[in-house]
């Protein structure tokens, strides 16, 4: 039978993984929901709703393991596969993104990078090649590559996008600026930086008006 969740649910996900990582950290080996309220801002009657979803992790009077609830969740956000993950465009937010050590730990394998600059193309990032954005189709379809990620000007998002999706891209992530258009079939998660600082400008500003801010 098939599911439905909601997308705020979905979203609330990644934060109670990095929770979890932490408190696994701190060998900290259970924990209630009004406990992991107090330090992930949720309030405990939201956790046990969200969780509910997926079915029941927690016992009443114990609280929930937090190792087998960790392992729960990268289940569910489909942590435990691995995909093979390029990005498109090796300028600054490029190389930073490839620099970024947690993604192979969680299964994103990074295989190269690709640019349009002739400067760049053969240089290395951490070991991963720059390779021409030309070659793009046939490297995507002979590597077996499940993501890309997007950091180039807007005005080039839309048709390297089509040529991902017609070489067999799943999924992309979107730095650009833009909306895309893609069959229904590539999931794209679009990471739009100023829009993410105008919401921080905004909630400064209510901030000093001395409005009160919403909840999370």
């Amino acid at each position: 039978m098939s599911r439905k969740i909601s997308m705020a649910v979905i979203r609330r996900l990644p934060k109670y993984h990095r929770y979890l990582r932490d408190l696994l950290e701190k060998d900290v080996n259970r924990i209630s929901s009004k406990e992991l309220s107090k330090i992930i801002g949720f309030t405990a009657s939201q956790i046990r709703q969200d969780l509910n979803n997926f079915g029941g992790f927690g016992q009443q009077g114990y609280g929930y393991n937090v190792e087998e609830l960790y392992k729960e969740i990268s289940t569910i956000l489909g942590l435990e596969e691995e995909y093979n993950t390029i990005i498109i465009g090796a300028g600054n937010l490029g190389q930073a993104i490839a620099n970024y050590a947690g993604f192979r730990s969680s299964g994103f394998r990074i295989k190269a990078l690709f640019d349009i600059n002739p400067r760049l193309i053969g240089l290395k990032i951490r070991e991963l090649e720059i390779f021409d954005i030309e070659d793009i189709k046939e490297y995507v379809t002979a590597n077996n590559i499940k993501i890309a990620v997007i950091c180039i000007p807007k005005d080039k998002v839309q048709s390297i996008a089509n040529e991902l999706a017609d070489a067999g891209i799943s999924g992309i992530w979107n730095f650009a600026p833009v909306d895309l258009e893609l069959p229904e079939d590539v999931i794209v998660e679009n990471v739009h930086l100023t829009e993410s600082l105008f919401t921080l400008s905004y909630l400064l500003n209510e901030k000093k008006l001395g409005h009160e801010l919403p909840e999370e």
